[in-house]
C-alpha cells in the first residue's frame, strides 16, 4: 500500500496525514473485497524494514494501527471478517500488540473473509524460520528430512492455511515485491498502478480485479493443455 508520504507532500501535509488518508482506503478495500466475495486479502501494512523510519512516523504509524483496530472491530464482527496477522508481532508495542491480540480472537470464529495483516514481516524472514522449525523438528525426530516437499514446507510458513495469492496489487509506480510474499508469490499474477494508496479506491480495485480476469493462468503448461482440462 505505498504513497501515503508522496500522496502528503503532493497535498503539502506532513506524513502522519498521508498515513490517516491511507486508513480511509484500507477501510474502502476491505468492504469492496467482503462485497465481492474475495475469501483472503493480505495488507503490507508494516515491514521489517520499516522500523527503520523516523521514530516519530513509527509512533504514528502504530498508533493509526491500534484506532483502526479499534474503530473496525464493530464493522469485522457485522461483517463476518476475521481478523489474522503475519510477522514479527512481539515486536510490535504491548497496547497494539493487545488490541491486536483482543481483535483475532474477538472475530476467530467468523467465517467469512479473512483479512491478514503483514505487521513488523519479511518474507525473507518468514522463509529462515521456516527452515528453523523444520531444522528442530529433525533433530527432536519429529519428520525425516527426506519427506521434505514444497506442500509440507508451505505448512511452517506463517499462515499456512492461506491459499498462494491469486493476484497482487501495487501501487505508487513500484515495480518491486520488497521481501513480500516471497514464496507465496511464486506463481501470483502481478498488477502495477500509478495511483497512490490514499487515492486508491473500488473503481481502481475493479480494474484490477477486471485485468486479472483476462488472463492466461498456466502454471508452466501449455494454452492447448489448460484447454483440454
Amino acid at each position: 500500500m505505498d504513497g501515503n508520504g508522496r500522496w502528503a507532500k503532493k497535498n503539502s501535509m506532513m506524513r502522519v496525514f498521508g498515513h490517516r488518508k491511507g486508513a480511509e482506503a484500507v477501510r474502502g478495500v476491505v468492504k469492496s473485497c467482503r462485497k465481492l466475495g474475495i475469501q483472503y486479502l493480505t495488507l503490507y501494512a508494516f515491514s521489517v524494514e520499516n522500523w527503520m523510519r523516523p521514530k516519530e512516523e513509527v509512533k504514528a504509524l502504530t498508533l493509526l494501527l491500534k484506532n483502526y483496530l479499534e474503530e473496525e472491530l464493530t464493522e469485522m464482527m457485522d461483517n463476518n471478517i476475521r481478523l489474522n496477522a503475519i510477522g514479527d508481532i512481539d515486536a510490535l508495542d504491548v497496547g497494539v500488540k493487545t488490541t491486536l491480540s483482543e481483535a483475532i480472537e474477538k472475530t476467530s470464529e467468523n467465517k467469512g473473509m479473512c483479512l491478514n495483516l503483514a505487521l513488523s514481516y519479511g518474507g525473507r524472514d518468514e522463509i529462515i524460520d521456516g527452515v528453523r522449525k523444520i531444522v528442530r523438528d529433525i533433530k527432536s525426530g519429529t519428520i525425516n528430512e527426506d519427506s521434505i516437499t514444497r506442500d509440507m514446507f508451505s505448512q511452517y510458513l506463517y499462515f499456512p492455511e492461506m491459499p498462494d495469492p491469486d493476484l497482487l496489487i501495487r501501487t505508487s509506480g513500484e515495480y518491486r515485491l520488497s521481501n513480500f510474499l516471497i514464496w507465496q508469490l511464486a506463481y501470483t499474477e502481478l498488477y502495477f498502478t500509478d495511483v497512490l494508496w490514499p487515492e486508491f479506491s473500488t473503481e481502481h480495485l475493479l480494474e484490477a480485479i477486471k485485468d486479472y480476469q483476462s488472463r492466461e493462468r498456466r502454471f508452466g503448461m501449455t494454452s492447448e493443455q489448460l484447454s483440454k482440462g
